[in-house]
């Protein structure tokens, strides 16, 4: 039975809907008339027309022999048709000369000259509208005078009315079946309104059957909510998607407190932002050589919170509290760093063991074969779930906001979602994601994926690294999976899978002086022991088999046999940072490039300027910044990345708009450094044809690709990375805080 209240709530749907349609109707008729009239009167020219050409030879004729009864006659034939109300002839000089006695006198000569080339047109009379043509009779191609033809059109009126008439019961009957239709339905799927709602809310986006009993007051506590999500919801995609902000750590900071209402972030990664090391007796501090490190510190810098990680320095343990808390940067402390500890055989499984002897090489398409050990996944398992404690331990509430970084913890989000259910959970994955059957290599392929997917967002690089982890759920996975909107759902909690290229803090850290770039390389060549005019080339990795540093010495080597007058005169320096010295795969790579680079320059270093210096040594970022700013170019050969960040420090540092970048084409940069020579570090050829044309391009030329690059690096930085990532939580926040609403409203009407 249909209660008052439903029929209260029909009715506000059915009321606008009567008001609607009778406008619509009021707006219809005059064009409908308007449309009406236009046929007629097109209709009477062409009747006109029909007659006149008729009429044309044998009055031409009369008119020729002056036989006035005979012309009157035949004009009275004439106008004995229905509509046709008379006839008039005028002469060349406009006089009226024959007409019928129903010519109206109002109309002359005079008043029809103006429809010569034009069919008719319609004048007004006392007994009505008529509508009058005036053709030219001919005899012989000579013009003898105009006939003029008078149609009634009263009959438009009558047809008129009656076209009103059906417009108006037309739209009246239609209401009524709209109408009824519309009771129906809304009755009929109240309740499964509601369950659709509730679906849209959790992103499955499919109303549910109409197979509920119907629940009648649920619809005005929600209205409020619903405009307010939609309202923000609006507000943030604008925010995020406007390249005319201007995105800095104040703008972050405004963000999380008016989306996340203040909210402290709690970032979560293997390599620690800050190592304290004891060297000749004294505590000195150094920031590890990490795109991630490079990314992350600036936003953590801007939204303060805690940063956990794995303690490695030697002198990490002396610098923490009692809770393994230090404040860092030294320098102006901004955030929480705690510290997690490691044994010696734990490290070994856990870090050097499956995360970079099985899911790095797994990840990177760099023809080394991946390595699972039972006990490495173990210790993997086993670091994880300490992660996770600590987490949970950090948390000021039991909904915090959670950005979990990298390979290194692909189980850490469904360990935190099985203590926290309530948190936001955002993890990143530096590394590329490899096609279904890449990943299916791993033995514990379906742990890593269902532990991701108790993020409640998942990022990546690059929309490819996107696409390649959703084909590789559902391979794997029984999961709904919605590639529009490119969600998967799991056992009732939803994972959105979103692209979000990283980048680098702008502006950079360091101060950036145009003036002193001159300056700079003189210390720069001073210091490795060359001249002036020397022409440098720089490359910044860690020491790693993924970097293309192998590729690059052989396009350096090859570039200097195509182009001898470069010998002597050109030296490129490859900064590589240590790293995975423990591991067999990487001592022996190390050892490659030691060989290549002493072969290259026993080759070309007869001059005593080698064509290639290799620095295999820790170097800050402000010495690396240095050299950005002192080398005619920058080399980035990665054999397979993310996105390298490597590319973009080298664009911010070039604020005198000189200098190439040359970019491999398996990067994440190679999609948004469009200005760089991208290449194809396997071509060696190729390779050594950019590095030649790199070293010859006209200085106009670079200022306006670097241009380009600049605007790009400084509109899209890493606090609008991190901008669009929390305000992509924030809105899954809020759609889950209305659906909890909803459930509890539903309930209540229930009862």
């Amino acid at each position: 039975m249909i209660s008052f209240r439903s029929i209260h709530m029909s009715l506000r749907f059915v009321i606008p809907l009567f008001i609607a349609l009778g406008l619509l109707a009021y707006a219809v008729v005059p064009l409908v008339e308007n449309l009406t009239l236009r046929w007629f009167v097109r209709d009477m020219d062409i009747r006109s027309s029909l007659i006149a050409n008729t009429l044309n030879e044998p009055l031409s004729e009369l008119l020729q022999q002056g036989n006035r009864q005979r012309i009157n006659s035949m004009m009275m034939r004439a106008s004995r048709d229905e509509r046709l109300l008379a006839l008039g002839y005028c002469s060349n000089e406009g006089q009226m000369l024959y007409r019928t006695p129903a010519f109206p006198k109002s109309i002359g000569c005079a008043t029809t000259s103006n429809s010569d080339k034009s069919g008719g047109t319609l004048h007004q009379l006392p007994k009505g509208s008529v509508h009058v043509a005036t053709y030219p009779m001919e005899l012989e191609g000579v013009k003898t005078g105009s006939l003029v033809l008078v149609h009634d059109m009263s009959f438009v009126e009558r047809r008129s009315a009656d076209t009103r008439k059906y417009v108006i019961i037309t739209f009246a009957l239609l209401a009524v079946v709209i109408s009824i239709i519309t009771v129906f339905v809304a009755h009929l799927s109240w309740r499964g309104w509601m369950d659709g709602v509730r679906a849209m809310l959790r992103g499955e986006g499919v109303l549910k059957p109409f197979s509920q009993p119907v629940v009648a007051s649920e619809m005005q506590p929600l209205v409020g909510d619903l405009r307010t999500l939609l309202r923000s919801l609006d507000t943030e995609r604008r925010f995020a998607d406007d390249t005319t902000i201007t995105w800095s750590p104040e703008t972050l900071r405004k963000l999380l407190h008016k989306q996340l209402a203040g909210e402290r972030v709690i970032v979560v990664s293997n390599r620690e932002p800050y190592i304290h090391s004891r060297e000749n007796g004294e505590i000195v501090v150094h920031r590890p050589a990490s795109g991630l490190v490079s990314a992350v510190e600036p936003v953590m810098r801007a939204c303060s919170g805690t940063w956990i990680a794995h303690g490695g320095g030697n002198a990490d343990r002396e610098t923490v509290d009692l809770n393994d808390r230090v404040m860092v940067p030294p320098q102006k402390p901004e955030y929480n760093l705690r510290r997690i500890w490691m044994s010696k055989e734990e490290e070994a499984g856990y870090y050097y063991g499956f995360a970079n002897e099985g899911l790095w090489p797994l990840c990177h398409i760099a023809h080394v074969r991946p390595v699972f050990r039972s006990s490495d996944w173990e210790y993997y398992v086993e670091i994880n779930q300490r992660f996770a404690d600590a987490v949970v331990k950090e948390a000021d509430s039991d909904d915090p906001v959670v950005l979990v970084q990298d390979y290194h913890f692909a189980l850490l989000p469904r360990m935190i979602r099985q203590a926290l259910p309530k948190a936001t959970i955002i993890t990143f994955w530096h590394i590329p994601w490899p096609n279904p059957e890449s990943f299916g290599i791993c033995p514990w392929r379906e742990e890593l994926l269902k532990g991701m997917l108790g993020s409640t967002i998942l990022g990546f690089h690059t929309p490819y690294h996107c696409k390649n982890f959703l084909e590789t759920v559902d391979r794997y996975l029984e999961t709904r999976i919605e590639h529009e909107s490119s969600t998967i759902s799991r056992r009732g909690k939803l994972t959105m899978v979103e692209s979000y290229p990283i980048s680098i803090q702008w502006p950079p850290p360091f101060p950036s002086d145009s003036d002193a770039i001159a300056r700079i390389r003189v210390e720069i060549l001073e210091h490795l022991g060359l001249p002036e005019d020397h022409l440098l080339g720089v490359g910044v990795e860690r020491l790693d088999y993924t970097k293309g540093i192998l590729e690059r010495f052989s396009a350096v080597e090859r570039m200097l046999e195509l182009h001898p007058e470069l010998v002597g005169r050109f030296t490129f320096v490859q900064i590589a940072a240590p790293s995975r010295s423990a591991l067999e795969e990487y001592q022996a790579f190390e050892s490659r490039v030691y060989a290549l680079e002493e072969r290259i320059n026993t080759r070309f270093g007869g001059s005593g300027r080698p064509a290639i210096i290799l620095k295999v040594e820790h170097h800050e970022p402000e010495d690396i910044f240095r050299y950005y700013r002192a080398a005619q170019l920058c080399m980035v050969t990665s054999l397979h990345d993310g996105m390298n960040l490597v590319a973009k420090e080298f664009v911010a540092a070039r604020d005198d708009e000189r200098g190439v970048l040359i970019l491999s084409q398996f990067t994440g940069a190679a999609h948004e450094l469009h200005e760089a020579l991208i290449i194809n570090p396997y071509h060696v050829e190729q390779t050594a044809e950019a590095l030649y044309q790199a070293l010859t391009m006209p200085e106009y030329e670079q200022q306006e690709r670097l241009r380009s690059m600049r605007a790009m690096v400084r509109d899209f930085n890493v606090f609008r990375w991190a901008g669009r990532m929390l305000l992509d939580a924030a809105r899954v926040r809020q759609r889950e805080k209305l659906a909890v609403r909803i459930a509890m409203t539903t309930d209540a009407g229930d009862n």
